[in-house]
């Protein structure tokens, strides 16, 4: 009798159960339809973005593989010869390579240097101002270099600095000795710098404007009344706020640092020369499209990807040994 109550009561039991997580499933897959519903408009409106980088970010790096071959654009990519790794061989190996990386590298630093910091500064100038009107009208201005192309900012800096420039106009008509900025490959790496400066600092200053926006003002009006001066409320209310977005922004920086703008460096590239403006991006250029070796390119990018990420997946583990949250968990 014990034994048949026991089985009555299991059985019963693994009814109420089954019946309680069939009605728990019902219920979470009618929140589900509820949830698509409701944001269905937003998921359409993200569906041609998603696909662009399923196309042309993702799909695209299928194309990899003639890193491997020695791709005969006739014979098509799957028929082309199986080389192995000797496209990787042949960059490693090759002087032009590492001198468009020593190039790269001392552009991107300069930029970290010199570029990074110019909006963080922009912002807080931008965050102080206490007239909205001023305000929307400074950025304006700021931002509208962003929406140029390089072959107008490249333009620009010629008419003004190149060797029959503006400047070279007013010294000489003050009888004064001339300089040729543009194509003096000395001054190549400042004036990429300046160029990048003057173009895209004003963008950069809106994700730092949107940090600074989230900082109570009641905090500074605190640190005032504790005596702490402009420099301590930076310090200890403002650094904090934006410290997130600091980190963030130039991890992934360190992970683009192989990328310092292909279109920039290809305008200048003539009026210096090679062994001034060549960087992986203007040699994948070159070698690949122009002499045709698309095995040494697509290693070549190939090589700047993987180091890419790499450099990504460290500076992210030292942040988090920071304390910061970095790109990923």
């Amino acid at each position: 009798m014990a034994i048949a109550e026991r089985d009555a009561t299991g059985r019963t039991g693994a009814a109420d159960a089954s019946g309680t997580a069939g009605t728990g499933g019902r219920a979470a897959r009618g929140a589900r339809r509820k949830r698509l519903r409701r944001d269905l408009v937003l998921l359409l409106l993200m569906g041609p973005g998603l696909l662009y980088f399923l196309v042309f970010q993702y799909g695209a790096m299928a194309g990899n593989v003639i890193a491997f071959k020695d791709y005969v654009p006739f014979d098509g990519l799957w028929a082309s010869e199986w080389v192995g790794v000797s496209n990787f061989h042949a960059i490693l190996v090759d002087t032009a390579f590492w001198h468009a990386v020593v190039n790269t590298l001392w552009i991107a630093l300069l930029q970290l240097a010199f570029y990074f910091p110019v909006p963080i500064a922009l912002a807080m100038l931008l965050h102080s101002l206490t007239r909205d009107s001023l305000r929307r009208v400074v950025q304006s201005v700021m931002y509208l270099p962003h929406f140029l192309s390089w072959v107008i900012v490249v333009a620009i800096f010629q008419q003004v600095l190149g060797e029959t420039g503006l400047l070279n106009n007013l010294l000489g008509d003050a009888h004064l000795h001339t300089v040729d900025i543009i194509g003096n490959p000395a001054a190549f790496k400042p004036l990429v710098v300046a160029q990048v400066i003057w173009k895209d600092c004003g963008w950069g200053t809106i994700i730092f404007l949107a940090a600074l926006a989230q900082v109570d003002e009641q905090q500074y009006e605190a640190a005032a009344i504790d005596g702490a001066g402009p420099w301590r409320r930076f310090w200890h209310v403002t650094l904090p706020a934006i410290r997130p977005v600091i980190v963030l922004l130039l991890i992934m920086r360190v992970g683009d640092i192989l990328s310092v703008g292909f279109e920039q460096m290809l305008l200048q590239r003539a009026s210096v020369g090679p062994d001034a403006a060549e960087v992986i991006d203007t040699l994948v250029w070159q070698r690949g499209l122009v002499e045709g070796d698309y095995g040494y390119a697509a290693a070549a990018g190939l090589f700047k990807g993987v180091v890419g990420a790499v450099l990504v997946y460290a500076a992210n583990k030292v942040a988090h040994r920071l304390g910061e949250q970095g790109v990923y968990q």
